[in-house]
């Protein structure tokens, strides 16, 4: 574990780490919680989903999107025990030790912090293509 942003340079060359971004509900989510929330959010997470040596439902139990936590795990590499392994040194199989887990919460946070210092994001608009005045009911 070097610092956030030796890994986020890492992180820069792989395409599926870069699609991850913040959705405006996420976005807005951040902004009605506020940092210090997410924050505790995210260690909140850490500890009961990814710190036991043998997760529940490993690979799985990080949603893609919903909470602006779970986007940050993708984009950081901090979902899954094996993404731990590889990315950042965690070893699998071990329950993660404190400092594992602050680190993994730093990680997190440091990248929320990022995509909260960009342009809110657009609201998608969805369109409804079965709109009432389309349709031809007569």
């Amino acid at each position: 574990m070097s610092s956030p942003e030796a890994l986020f340079q890492r992180l820069s060359a792989s395409p599926f780490r870069q699609r991850f971004h913040l959705a405006r509900a996420e976005y807005d989510y951040f902004l009605k919680k506020g940092g210090e929330t997410i924050s505790a959010h995210a260690a909140d997470f850490i500890r009961q989903r990814l710190s036991p040596a043998a997760p529940v439902n490993d690979g799985k139990q990080t949603p893609m999107r919903g909470h602006p936590v779970f986007v940050a795990q993708h984009a950081t590499a901090t979902c899954c025990r094996g993404c731990l392994s590889q990315w950042h040194g965690i070893p699998r199989h071990q329950e993660m030790t404190p400092a594992q887990q602050a680190w993994v919460v730093e990680v997190i946070t440091c990248w929320l912090r990022l995509e909260m210092e960009k342009p809110a994001p657009e609201k998608k608009v969805r369109k409804n293509p079965a709109a009432p005045e389309q349709l031809n009911l007569l």
